[in-house]
């Protein structure tokens, strides 16, 4: 969840109890080194992964083709 930009952070606390500092810390010691810098800086300050930062017109916790039948 955490790896998917449309998911945000709120929605994995709210799954797994996990804030968004303890997400971070998980995905340090469970990744490259590279491969977290990458993931950083790619959501830093995205609006997707903060329910306050998005649109009130998004209305679900990740891409409607995230989870393809």
């Amino acid at each position: 969840m955490a790896w998917e930009d449309r998911t945000p952070f709120e929605a994995i606390e709210k799954n797994y109890g996990l804030a968004e500092a303890e997400v971070i810390r998980l995905m340090r010691s469970e990744m490259k080194e590279s491969s977290f810098k990458m993931w950083r800086k790619r959501v830093t300050g995205r609006k997707t992964k903060h329910s306050q930062l998005r649109s009130k017109k998004v209305t679900r916790a990740y891409c409607k083709t995230q989870y393809k039948r």
